[in-house]
């Protein structure tokens, strides 16, 4: 597992949604939501989701939990965020 306290920068074998959920978790929200827009995926869409409920954009993550097949998700962001992380196996 990355320690994120030490690295600054994405290591070279992180990409589409693993490199995204390593910027969300870096706080560079606005970097993983652009590469979690181009991903076709279920776990892309709640990461999405995710994302515009950091930013307060509530309808916008309601969306992005229908297009991912999932209920709104209504615990608190850090556990949705290691849901997700456990999602994907990081």
């Amino acid at each position: 597992f990355i320690d994120l306290t030490k690295e600054s920068e994405p290591s070279d074998k992180l990409f589409g949604i693993h490199l995204a959920i390593w910027y969300a978790m870096k706080h560079n929200w606005d970097r993983a939501h652009n590469i979690v827009q181009d991903i076709n995926s279920k776990n892309a869409y709640w990461i999405h989701a995710y994302l515009h409920r950091i930013e307060g954009d509530i309808s916008n993550a309601h969306y992005w939990y229908d297009r991912a097949g999932m209920e709104p998700y209504s615990k608190s962001l850090d556990s949705e965020l290691n849901d997700i992380i456990q999602s994907v196996s990081l």
